[in-house]
């Protein structure tokens, strides 16, 4: 195997263009535990940490960019980033470890394509987008549709993630993502729930986003949760509806961390706290 670091994009792309046998990484926090549990490993990693662009964290004028490179724990500290999108900080904030927050990157939690991805469900609520890169140039895909099966993303042999792009938040507007582990910390989400929620100047609900994880191949966004919350207080009653649709989008499997109605059960009751938080600090200004 030969590794390779190289500091610019363009010399990621001829690396993919002259080797079919090659992958790209950041942190390596799945690609070496994948290694030691004996999944073959390419005839070239290409380490992208050292390219300035796939590091960089910035707001913009149109946004925020936040490189595919950048440290989970970057992200999840940015004060200017949580306060405008506290659900996309609080779900980078629980991948893995403080030690492996270091060197895990928003990139590679999305890349590795899992079903139970933290950062999964609040980037596809907030529209982000993901800027890619491949000896032929550039081009920008929602992040809906990056992954295509679990452990499985829609990038071409010879494309990967340069970096993420977030919209300017709207007034009014917030966002939440909640999940559950049997442990309380560094464990795998048994379901994941991220909500946003957009208010009027009376409270009342403008616009509701919710979308889940862990409950089918790749990440779901519910649909008609907008028109069912539309001009409503976001009271108790409604929030059982809204839970009552992401019940029913649900197509969980049972496996060792619970069973398909246990994840069926969890995702309305997230929707519920999801949505409820999400409300409250758009309703708070943040």
């Amino acid at each position: 195997m030969t590794y390779v670091a190289p500091s610019t994009v363009a010399e990621v792309c001829e690396l993919l263009a002259s080797d079919t046998d090659s992958k790209v990484f950041a942190g390596a926090t799945d690609v070496l535990p994948q290694a030691k549990a004996g999944r073959p490993l390419p005839g070239m990693l290409i380490d992208v940490k050292r390219i300035q662009r796939l590091s960089n964290i910035q707001r913009v004028d149109e946004g925020w960019l936040i490189g595919a490179a950048v440290p989970a724990a970057a992200i999840a500290g940015d004060s200017r980033l949580r306060a405008e999108y506290p659900g996309i900080a609080e779900a980078v904030a629980l991948i893995g470890s403080d030690q492996i927050q270091n060197r895990a990157t928003l990139g590679g939690n999305l890349c590795n394509a899992s079903p139970a991805a933290d950062s999964g469900p609040p980037m596809v609520v907030n529209d982000a987008r993901a800027v890619i890169a491949s000896p032929a140039g550039e081009r920008s895909i929602p992040v809906r549709e990056l992954t295509a099966a679990p452990g499985r993303t829609s990038l071409a042999r010879d494309e990967f993630v340069v970096e993420f792009v977030l919209p300017n938040p709207e007034p009014s507007r917030s966002d939440a993502y909640l999940r559950f582990t049997p442990r309380a910390e560094m464990d795998i989400a048994v379901v994941g729930a991220a909500a946003r929620v957009a208010v009027d100047a009376n409270g009342l609900c403008v616009d509701a986003r919710v979308a889940l994880g862990a409950v089918a191949p790749t990440v779901v966004s519910v649909e008609g949760i907008a028109e069912l919350l539309a001009g409503t207080a976001l009271d108790e009653r409604d929030l059982e509806k809204a839970a009552a649709v992401s019940r029913e989008h649900c197509s969980a499997i049972d496996d060792k961390r619970g069973t398909k109605e246990y994840r069926r059960h969890l995702a309305g009751v997230l929707t519920e706290r999801a949505l409820k938080m999400a409300s409250i600090r758009a309703r708070e200004g943040r």
